[in-house]
């Protein structure tokens, strides 16, 4: 499934700058939210660092980031230090956020089923609609760039 063109669900979580954010705080601006499994594990690093590379692009756009997985916010300021990420990330323990927005649920990994956090990424507009929705991430360290070529299609 997929929220594209519906209303963004509204949330308000714990961030690794000390402060609550919510979707409304973001009114005016395009937002990338991205859901991860685990701070410091080869694949959200690959990712972060490739989100972390496009930040000033990102900013010259008007587009904020958010990268949200359940770690605490501790975890998120060391996975900030150990990579120089330059942009917030929520903690979203109890993962209502990502039920929010279909980034938790059923996965296989390892031929296994289990319950997770599926990777995947929203793009929500200015006025706080899902442009783009991409339910599950296949390549982590390619999918930034994905999210930057989609941003700049927009544009033109």
């Amino acid at each position: 499934m997929s929220l594209e063109g519906k209303k963004a669900p509204d949330f308000t979580l714990e961030g690794s700058d000390g402060k609550k954010h919510s979707l409304k705080e973001y009114k005016g601006k395009k937002v990338i939210i991205y859901f991860y499994p685990k701070d410091n594990t080869p694949g959200c690093t690959k990712e972060a660092c490739a989100f972390r590379d496009f930040k000033s692009q990102l900013d010259g756009m008007n587009v904020a980031l958010l990268g949200v997985s359940k770690d605490s916010l501790e975890s998120h300021d060391k996975f900030i230090k150990d990579f120089g990420l330059p942009f917030t990330l929520l903690s979203d323990p109890d993962s209502s956020m990502m039920k929010a927005y279909e980034a938790f649920g059923e996965k296989i990994m390892y031929g296994k089923k289990s319950m997770g956090v599926i990777r995947s990424t929203v793009l929500v507009d200015a006025d706080g609609k899902v442009l783009k929705h991409w339910t599950k991430v296949a390549k982590a360290e390619e999918h930034p760039a994905e999210v930057i070529d989609f941003l700049k299609k927009l544009k033109s």
